[in-house]
């Protein structure tokens, strides 16, 4: 009876095993490939906007100021860049995570294995793969329309880019966490989006605090990196410690204030109603 019941209780081939973190990453980054190949109207339209936009900034700004607009532009170019980077991070979590509340289906993530803020969190680490692609063509335009060139080095570029969106990702999961709690706030999740121009030309050498906000440190450390050819081993250490103690402060401190939000719309029975 005993050795009937330990073959019973043992797995049989053939049976599905479970899922880990890497199949729910893999599922995910497929997922967004698959909408950006079914949609690319979509996504092709994104960075005809974003060029559009850019235009009017650069070619109304070339008759407003004319020489001082010559002389500030490739910072210009630098924080737009940056600008359409923390565009897509923040959208990236706040807007999925509003678009699941409006289409019924946030319950489904929330009954997963893995829990509602890893899933996410790795749909918004996928869509941010997608924008850094879509903000590098942008990125290529614009140089291509301006004709100006910049110190574009990958090892250097893209750590510092990522570090500096980062905190973004974790205001992105603050604004979801409001958004399950209150449900429709979209006009004032979009106004955020305006404030990370701010960030962005945060004077951070004349206002030395201002380094603790999100992008204001980032931006700088990618000015100088992509305009005066700063490669990341010649920055001060204390300068690149400061960038991944923000990036990880903001984001666990979003992360935070995601679980609050959500444990506090089920205690008020509100997280599936709209």
């Amino acid at each position: 009876m005993s050795n009937q019941q330990t073959t019973a209780e043992e797995p049989v081939e053939g049976d599905p095993r479970p899922a880990t973190y890497y199949h729910l990453a893999r599922a995910v980054l497929y997922r967004e490939y698959l909408i950006f190949v079914r949609y690319p109207a979509n996504a092709i339209g994104g960075i005809v906007i974003s060029v559009i936009f850019f235009g009017m900034l650069f070619y109304g700004g070339r008759l407003l100021a004319g020489q001082a607009l010559t002389d500030s532009l490739d910072g210009i170019i630098v924080g737009y860049f940056l600008w359409t980077l923390s565009v897509g991070a923040y959208s990236a979590v706040s807007n999925d995570i509003g678009s699941e509340v409006q289409w019924g289906t946030l319950e489904r993530h929330i009954t997963t294995p893995f829990g509602f803020a890893p899933v996410a969190l790795l749909k918004g680490v996928a869509k941010l793969v997608r924008t850094f692609l879509t903000s590098a063509v942008v990125l290529a335009i614009m140089l291509v329309l301006t004709g100006r060139s910049l110190q574009l080095d990958p090892l250097t570029v893209i750590p510092i880019a990522l570090l500096s969106i980062t905190s973004v990702l974790g205001l992105g999961f603050a604004a979801g966490g409001v958004t399950v709690l209150y449900k429709r706030i979209g006009s004032w999740l979009n106004l955020l989006q305006f404030g990370f121009v701010v960030l962005i030309s945060a004077p951070v050498f004349d206002l030395p605090w201002t380094r603790v906000l999100p992008l204001a440190h980032g931006s700088a450390m990618l000015q100088r990196a992509m305009v005066d050819g700063v490669r990341l081993w010649q920055f001060d250490p204390l300068d690149l410690a400061l960038l991944v103690v923000v990036a990880v402060g903001y984001l666990f401190g979003g992360y935070l204030v995601f679980e609050a939000a959500t444990r506090r719309a089920r205690r008020l029975g509100v997280l599936g109603d709209y």
